[in-house]
């Protein structure tokens, strides 16, 4: 009786050769889990050191998946048994597609660390290589598991040649089908490649204004100035006018206000220099013209022109303001009175050469 069971034979190999096997596989199995648990302690505290390749070393660990090593990890002691062709066949086919999904892990791993390190070396420097990076892990990511695929797939013995010439014609009919996706897919490139606004940049889109916070495959968000953010699908955005504030090299002010008829002729010949000079003397300003523009319905009309040298909106402001005050304080030392709509009616009574006039504002 004690040897009846050491005669039991399954595919041609003897129950003590499968446990034999059996106790291979899960004595690997637990060794790699223990190696992981000790690389994973290890480096728990990856991301608090300077250098970035433990931070790579331990993601890699934790896409490990021991699942996945199972199947070749199966096949490598199953070479020590007698097993047939077919059943030999499909466990090296399921080991090596296995083998390819693991792979695959580790190389997204390893594009996602250098993609990262790209993005924060030259996040400060040029802003878009955050729109480049984002688009650029998506062609690769989806280059890497199209391989891949492809290669399991011809592990497997099917034609793949015929396989990539059929999707060819499929992707005609997926391609209408989803062709607004496409579109957005495509206007992404087109903003990663042409840059019209990168992240950071203040932008407005219609009516719709706000700082660049994300560039997606299929959306751009912005956030506006009241806090929410704004969502814009990518192909949408390329088709309407975008005015890029970031880009601003300067503001240009046009400054327009009028006097009282009554101001003397000297004094009105005295405001376009005065005003010049309160410009010329701001840190952040470029003086262009200040005119004594025309005789208005009920005021004399000067037009101001001068450039803010900051793009910034807040700077901008804190100028005009300063000129602004400094106007006022210079027409109250001289007396001149700001105009404002009014009409002088001249009314005759009767044959008295007097006239009554009535200002009505």
């Amino acid at each position: 009786m004690t040897n009846d069971w050491r005669s039991i034979t399954w595919l041609g190999n003897s129950l003590d050769a499968w446990l034999a096997t059996a106790f291979a596989i899960t004595l690997t199995l637990l060794i790699l889990r223990l190696i992981k648990a000790v690389l994973r302690h290890r480096l728990r505290h990856a991301h608090e050191t300077e250098s970035d390749f433990d931070d790579l070393f331990l993601d890699m660990v934790m896409r490990t998946r021991l699942l996945l090593l199972l199947f070749p990890i199966a096949h490598f002691w199953f070479r020590a048994l007698e097993l047939p062709e077919k059943i030999d066949s499909m466990t090296r086919a399921f080991a090596i597609i296995a083998a390819l999904i693991q792979v695959g892990l580790w190389a997204s791993s390893v594009a996602d660390f250098w993609l990262n390190r790209y993005r924060r070396s030259k996040l400060d420097v040029d802003p878009a290589a955050v729109t480049t990076v984002t688009a650029l892990s998506f062609m690769i990511k989806l280059a890497l598991w199209s391989i891949i695929v492809l290669m399991g797939l011809d592990n497997l013995g099917l034609d793949i040649t015929a396989l990539v010439a059929g999707l060819g014609i499929g992707g005609v009919a997926v391609a209408l089908a989803t062709q607004n996706i496409l579109g957005d897919l495509f206007a992404s490139l087109s903003i990663v490649i042409d840059k019209p606004f990168v992240i950071g940049d203040f932008i407005i889109v219609g009516e719709q204004l706000g700082t660049v916070e994300y560039v997606g495959l299929k959306t751009t968000r912005l956030r506006s100035l009241s806090g929410e953010q704004i969502i814009f699908s990518n192909q949408d955005l390329l088709q309407s006018r975008i005015r890029n504030f970031k880009r601003m090299a300067e503001r240009r002010v046009a400054l327009a206000f009028g006097v009282t008829y009554q101001t003397s002729r000297a004094k009105i010949e005295r405001i376009p220099p005065t005003i010049r000079a309160m410009i010329e003397a701001q840190p952040l300003t470029r003086f262009d013209r200040a005119h004594f523009k025309g005789f208005g319905d009920s005021s004399l009309d000067f037009e101001i022109v001068f450039y803010v040298l900051a793009p910034e909106y807040g700077i901008y402001m804190d100028t005009q303001e300063t000129i602004n005050l400094e106007i006022m304080k210079y027409f109250e030392a001289e007396g001149i009175e700001f105009a404002y709509p009014t009409r002088t009616i001249h009314v005759a009574d009767g044959g008295t050469p007097g006239a009554v006039a009535a200002n009505i504002s």
